[in-house]
């Protein structure tokens, strides 16, 4: 059976880094006019330059290669949390929340995009296994030890009411 032309290993080897360095390269030089103003076939050249320097050499090009799963996840999940909180902290003409709502939101909807990938990535059951039995309970213990500290040093830092002068 043919093979995709999305997975063959020329296309993800060798265009795909290629267009991706050519194309960053290129977006840097034009925004930055290092090489100067209205230069954009110098900037084409030496991306170009560039890009095919990155697929002649296999380390950096695999480097490239495996970095590149990574980034369109972080992306995705970036996203999410960004059309998440947009939801929360919009800004519209009424804003019917609270400034601290907005935040406690924001950490709550922070805090279900982690649980959530955690889930996603198989991680949950790892964690769960390693904060159970013998290592769990010095662990749990440790951590309500640590927000009790946590609570008396806000309680102390954390200024009350004065009373006016």
């Amino acid at each position: 059976m043919a093979e995709p032309i999305f997975t063959s290993t020329i296309f993800v080897n060798y265009i795909l880094p290629f267009l991706f360095v050519f194309t960053v390269i290129f977006a840097v030089l034009e925004k930055t006019k290092l090489l100067g103003e209205d230069k954009k076939q110098i900037d084409a050249i030496v991306a170009l330059v560039v890009g095919l320097f990155i697929i002649a050499f296999p380390y950096p090009r695999n480097i490239i290669v495996s970095l590149m799963p990574f980034l369109a996840v972080l992306i995705a999940i970036l996203l999410v949390f960004m059309l998440l909180y947009g939801f929360i902290g919009g800004k519209t003409e009424g804003d019917v929340l609270d400034k601290g709502v907005k935040i406690v939101l924001s950490i709550l909807v922070a805090i279900s995009v982690v649980i959530f990938l955690v889930w996603v990535t198989g991680a949950w059951e790892f964690l769960r296994a390693r904060l159970s039995g013998e290592f769990g309970e010095q662990f749990w213990s440790n951590v309500i030890f640590a927000i009790i500290i946590l609570g008396v040093i806000l309680a102390v830092l954390l200024p009350g009411k004065k009373a006016e002068k």
